[in-house]
């Protein structure tokens, strides 16, 4: 299991995502895009006659990883504090997105925990998009429940912990683990066709 903290700074919550502080400041800029509807759009070298071919040859989820992974490799590999304003609101949203089907699909919302991603996902503007923007009223509530229960456990999701402590919180964490299993049981197979056929229908936003 990957650890990444969460430390303060002066200005707010800083995100430690593979080695690089970046959280405060992908909080600013895509909060400032939501607000402000500024485009900051990368250019992922994919037209939309090749992203319509995808949609219809792959999967839902194997959709959403091609796109992802297209943002990904546009801005070097992976999120840095020097490459999050490459991505707009939308892209970031779909980015999260991804992460919550990479990481609870294997281990439940605790492995997305564990591995770094809850400011990126849980505290940013993703789940408030998700109920605004995609208008997942469900879904966007289950993401608040974890958010909810991240905080009030976050001192023993945090720490340094073995393998076997690592799979002890599932026990532990009871609650949080069956959000995980909401996810799975009630809402994946939902959103996760809606949210690739709203990219393949908004080119223009996502890519």
């Amino acid at each position: 299991v990957r650890h990444v903290g969460l430390e303060q700074s002066d200005f707010g919550d800083v995100f430690v995502f593979n080695g690089c502080e970046i959280w405060y400041f992908v909080h600013l800029v895509v909060t400032l895009q939501v607000k402000t509807r500024r485009t900051c759009r990368i250019m992922v070298h994919l037209d939309g006659t090749l992203a319509v071919e995808k949609y219809e040859e792959l999967d839902s989820i194997g959709f959403i990883q091609w796109v992802t992974d297209g943002y990904l490799e546009a801005v070097g590999g992976g999120l840095t504090a020097e490459n999050m304003e490459m991505l707009s609101a939308e892209q970031h949203a779909v980015l999260c997105y991804r992460y919550v089907l990479d990481e609870v699909m294997e281990g439940g919302f605790i492995q997305l925990i564990l591995n770094g991603y809850a400011p990126y996902v849980l505290e940013g503007p993703f789940p408030m998009i998700t109920k605004k923007e995609w208008g997942m009223k469900d879904f966007s509530k289950l993401l608040y429940e974890v958010k909810k229960e991240y905080h009030k456990h976050q001192e023993e999701l945090s720490k340094d912990m073995t393998d076997d402590e690592f799979m002890a919180l599932y026990e532990q964490l009871e609650e949080l683990n069956e959000l995980g299993d909401d996810f799975l049981d009630e809402h994946q197979e939902e959103v996760t066709p809606l949210v690739a056929k709203m990219i393949v229908e908004n080119l223009e936003k996502y890519m």
